[in-house]
């Protein structure tokens, strides 16, 4: 007797099969034996007054449905200079998108929209580009000459992007290696986008052309961990120059991975660092599982060139025993069509990512390229069908399948259905290669969907408009001088002045570092302290408070600088942050009243201590020793503050001091 197909089952075999571990179980030797491969290109605004190419402001966004007028675009490709087509501008093409992009004034001129050519480059934005360039041991050009970068998704006007390179073959030092940088680029930003349904796509130009610099590492990156290290690093030293936007959306990572037998796929945008190791490690694992599908496939076809899909319109007097789902899917006048795949029988429930299996491939693409808004397909590997089974035999029949035979069945409008069948034929067709090149968009939860395929080298072109830029040797020896300190030396500073490692990330991330440096340099403060302050308590009144917009990180040497002033304990400056950081322009001598301080010497202080000991006796009526400390610490902690260290009245109380 026949066993029954169980999805669910060959889905976890198939997980089995391939070796997938989850990212916390992984070793080295995971990644080793998967030939893991990874590179970064990121993306980092700069904090310029002015837009890249034209004079309008930049950092000032729209509110949501805040706009003064619309303009609407169809995009079409063009030749290279070799006269061949870029294939992710001919995928775009092919989604026959309506772009509309709404302009508000005070954001967006005559250049944004392509009605003009762009003026000369942000000289304020080259500056900064350079500092970083720079500070990544780049070798700078001589020329920086503007490309056109082709992009049809509609997220520039103009169809193209504005770049240039200024610096290459860089470094970044990690812990255990060196990371080597392609090359940096500045580059004008793209729009936001609002929504994308349907064949309908929408943006707002408030962000588009703002400076950014990109950076591109080789793929030296061999395990998930390292990946979020350089992107920690990155992030730090371009923080460290004080010029970067900060926020959602002003740096995203670009994340190109590749494992033996595989190719390149670059996860796009990926908004958080935190979610790097993730998708990478279950890239490379997505990538050994479509291997695994070609090696199936291949035993079982052996000519792929002569496999062809058959596919059939299907009428609700086809599907007699499931009127609903005739009604979900042939609601707004959509067609249904069912597909056969012959020989791919385990394939659409073949696992490739957690929850997503192979069918997901199909979807994720038909939602792209075809314009079909999700649900738009079933299939009859799925663990919740929405056929029963007597309708799936009727298909069977009507497609003529075999036995090793899948079946595929999705709907939408009339004029997508062409496009969709060849998107779900293109798809399968490539399963026989293994990894098809592409561009995937990041999911929060670690896995990726298809977003594009992936651009190649016929999408850049000179830009006629714009002039070579020469690069001075002047200008880059007076940009070197006035470079930050590494960020290894900055971490290796704090190691040595005792600063606990938990505090790095916020400090460096907040380039905070320079601040704590000239407190300890111009008040001979203690580091471990100044450090621990900036990183811990600075950190638990802002989570504590909230967002401050007025306060700014100047306020606190202010701050060490009137404590050493006027000869105050500096563990009062803990009493007085939260008052600051809600009230910039408090006076200090006011904040001081605020929290209720009385100037009293040592001796003033510690003479209390007989009496209180006494007094707790004849209060408590025990001389328990925990007890009594603490009691006598809360009646002296409010003479101490900002007269003496907590740490010599504990002394005290215990007799080491009289």
């Amino acid at each position: 007797m026949q066993k029954i197909f169980d999805p669910v089952e060959n889905y976890k075999r198939t997980k089995e099969s391939i070796g997938y571990v989850d990212r916390d179980a992984a070793t080295g030797k995971v990644y080793d034996d998967l030939g893991f491969r990874c590179g970064l290109e990121i993306h980092q605004q700069l904090k310029t007054e002015k837009k890249l190419f034209c004079r309008c402001p930049a950092g000032l966004y729209q509110k949501k449905g805040e706009y003064d007028a619309e303009v609407i675009r169809h995009m079409r490709p063009t030749l290279s200079e070799l006269g061949e087509y870029d294939g992710t501008a001919l995928m775009e093409f092919k989604t026959k998108k309506t772009i509309v992009y709404r302009i508000k004034n005070e954001t967006a001129c005559t250049y944004d929209i392509d009605d003009t050519p762009p003026f000369g480059l942000n000289r304020e934005a080259l500056a900064i580009a350079m500092e970083v360039a720079l500070l990544l041991k780049c070798s700078i050009v001589g020329e920086l000459h503007i490309t056109r970068k082709q992009y049809l998704d509609g997220s520039i006007p103009t169809g193209f992007q504005r770049t240039g390179i200024l610096g290459i073959e860089g470094e970044i030092p990690l812990k255990k290696k060196k990371v080597r940088i392609i090359q940096l680029s500045i580059e004008e930003e793209a729009c936001r986008e609002v929504s994308d349904v349907g064949h309908i796509r929408i943006y707002t130009t408030d962000r588009l052309g703002m400076p950014l610099i990109e950076t591109v590492t080789y793929p030296d990156l061999h395990a998930p961990d390292e990946v979020a290290e350089v992107a920690h690093y990155l992030r730090f030293l371009t923080r460290s120059t004080g010029k970067m936007r900060t926020g959602i959306g002003a740096a995203r990572e670009d994340v190109n991975v590749s494992i033996n037998g595989g190719t390149r796929v670059e996860i796009k945008g990926v908004a958080h660092i935190k979610w790097l190791p993730e998708l990478t490690h279950n890239e490379a694992f997505r990538q050994k599982a479509l291997l695994e599908i070609r090696k199936i496939l291949t035993r079982r076809i052996s000519d792929p060139s002569r496999w062809k899909i058959e596919s059939k319109r299907i009428l609700a007097s086809d599907l007699k025993h499931d009127e609903t789902f005739m009604k979900k899917a042939g609601a707004d006048s959509r067609h249904i069509v069912a597909v056969n795949l012959p020989e791919f029988k385990g394939i659409l429930s073949f696992f490739t990512q957690p929850g997503m299996n192979f069918a997901n491939e199909l979807s994720s693409r038909l939602k792209v390229i075809a314009c079909l808004d999700q649900p738009n397909m079933t299939h009859s590997e799925t663990h919740d069908p929405l056929l029963n089974e007597k309708d799936w035999s009727t298909l069977k029949k009507l497609l003529k399948s075999g036995e090793n035979d899948a079946h595929v069945i999705f709907w939408g409008p009339e004029e997508d259905m062409r496009t969709a069948l060849e998107t779900i034929d293109e798809r399968c067709c490539l399963a026989f290669d293994g990894v098809p090149n592409e561009t995937r968009k990041a999911l929060k939860n670690g896995t990726t969907i298809f977003e594009r395929i992936l651009p190649g080298p016929d999408r850049m072109y000179p830009d006629t408009d714009s002039p070579p830029i020469p690069i001075k040797e002047t200008f880059i020896e007076k940009t070197q001088k006035g470079l930050p300190s590494d960020v290894s030396y900055r971490l290796e500073q704090m190691k040595d002045w005792g600063i606990p490692s938990d505090t790095y990330t916020y400090i460096l991330k907040r380039n905070l570092f320079p601040i704590i440096e000239k407190i300890i340099t111009d008040f001979q403060e203690n580091p471990s302290f100044v450090g621990t302050f900036i990183g811990h308590t600075l950190k638990n009144v802002e989570r504590r408070l909230g967002p401050s917009p007025r306060f700014q990180n100047s306020k606190i040497y202010n701050l060490f600088s009137f404590i050493h002033k006027n000869q105050l304990n500096r563990n009062i400056v803990k009493l007085m942050l939260p008052i600051i950081y809600l009230n910039p322009d408090s006076e200090h001598k006011a904040i001081l009243k605020t929290i209720g301080y009385q100037p009293m010497t040592e001796q003033k202080i510690l003479s209390k201590i007989p009496l209180l000991k006494e007094t707790f006796k004849d209060i408590q009526g025990t001389q328990d020793g925990k007890a009594k400390m603490s009691w006598i610490m809360g009646k002296l902690r409010p003479f101490a503050i900002g007269n003496m260290d907590l740490r010599e009245v504990r002394r005290a109380i215990d007799g080491e001091k009289q």
